[in-house]
């Protein structure tokens, strides 16, 4: 903490919002910025997907989730709506390498998981993998920062070598929903099952769509004997 208070002595932090100061030691969002982010309500969520309805107390359980096309995973969590200045900034930490907004998104990724999941339970915690071509255009992979500050957090185990990306899929914001669930098939592959067999993992993300993709990432896991699939994301796009 010392040390933060130090560096803005020589380079001020600007709210990436608003561009004013930034008025929270180690973090990139003002107090008042922060106030306005668009943040997904704890009560009134699906309690699969964690998709909210407005006026709703308690959990409900969606359409998408009790029909035939159910996410294969357990439990999912998204800290904001993918939408105004939160998509923004989204957007910026995972195509503009404004990666010092890693604590900040680590902050609503922490109150999301701790609001939806029994952190204590949670054995293992993995990045969403990367496909080759995104790595190779941006150098990182953005969900790998974010997943080992959270396991930093929770106290469990990280690992980034687990799961990862086969095939070359479309660009998944390029299609309709049943062409997503379609495009991510068998393109997750999990080398070390030994990691995941009988243990709760959850899965980090940076923005669930349709949850297509996080979908297929548990289906695998699943497959290779994880017993549970969680997954937090920093934001959860409306539907």
């Amino acid at each position: 903490m010392k040390a933060d208070y130090i560096l803005d002595l020589f380079w001020p932090r600007r709210c990436e919002v608003c561009g004013g100061g930034a008025d929270r030691p180690g973090r990139h969002v003002c107090s008042a910025c922060l106030m306005r982010m668009p943040f997904v309500p704890t009560e009134g969520c699906c309690r699969v997907c964690g998709k909210a309805v407005e006026d709703l107390d308690g959990e409900y359980l969606c359409e998408d989730c009790g029909g035939r096309d159910a996410p294969a995973f357990d439990r999912a969590a998204g800290a904001v709506r993918f939408e105004g200045r939160a998509r923004e900034l989204v957007l910026c930490y995972k195509s503009a390498r404004r990666l010092w907004l890693r604590d900040d998104f680590a902050d609503w990724l922490e109150a999301a998981a701790r609001s939806r999941f029994d952190v204590a339970a949670v054995d293992l915690v993995l990045p969403m993998p990367a496909t080759f071509v995104h790595r190779f255009l941006r150098g990182y992979n953005q969900c790998e920062y974010l997943a080992s500050e959270l396991a930093r957090r929770f106290g469990r185990a990280y690992r980034s070598d687990v799961v990862a990306r086969c095939g070359s899929p479309r660009r998944q914001a390029e299609l309709d929903e049943a062409s997503r669930r379609e495009n991510v098939k068998g393109t997750f592959a999990v080398g070390k099952p030994e990691l995941v067999r009988g243990r709760t993992v959850l899965v980090v993300d940076d923005v669930m769509t349709t949850g297509s993709t996080l979908s297929e990432c548990a289906r695998a896991l699943k497959s290779a004997g994880a017993w549970r699939v969680w997954c937090v994301t920093v934001a959860q796009a409306v539907r």
